[in-house]
């Protein structure tokens, strides 16, 4: 069976340790962490039907804080139906400016086992001052 899976979740950055080695203003400095644990849902609204968790690490991998780039890895499980099942992500030299990114689904657990496939993740909306970003993510997902 093969089919695909597109949802868009919230994502709120917590920076967990900062200014590591350079005095930036910003507070994506190198080395930066941030940790995410937010809801998975359908739409973009608060009210959207909630389809699972996202949890994950980000670490800021940029000495230039004009070219946010960061490495990340992400964990979104689902509750859907029932069913349980979980997928792994995992990508480097994200560049938060850029169209759309790529990730690749390393790791699977529960239903999902042996599935493949990778992820396409477009910004919708950012606000750096609050630390809130949506994420539009469009996941194809070959289950065996």
């Amino acid at each position: 069976m093969i089919f695909a899976l597109a949802v868009i979740f919230f994502l709120t950055i917590a920076p967990v340790y900062g200014k590591y080695y350079f005095e930036f203003t910003s507070s994506f400095e190198v080395g930066s962490l941030f940790a995410i644990d937010d809801p998975l849902s359908v739409g973009p609204e608060p009210t959207s039907t909630l389809i699972g968790n996202a949890q994950g690490l980000y670490v800021s991998s940029s000495r230039d804080h004009v070219m946010f780039t960061t490495v990340m890895y992400t964990n979104f499980t689902f509750r859907v139906a029932g069913s349980m099942g979980a997928l792994s992500f995992y990508s480097q030299g994200v560049h938060l400016w850029t169209q759309i990114h790529e990730l690749a689904i390393v790791g699977e657990r529960g239903a999902l086992r042996m599935a493949r496939g990778f992820d396409l993740t477009q910004i919708t909306f950012v606000n750096l001052t609050a630390c809130n970003v949506i994420l539009e993510c469009n996941v194809t997902l070959y289950h065996y």
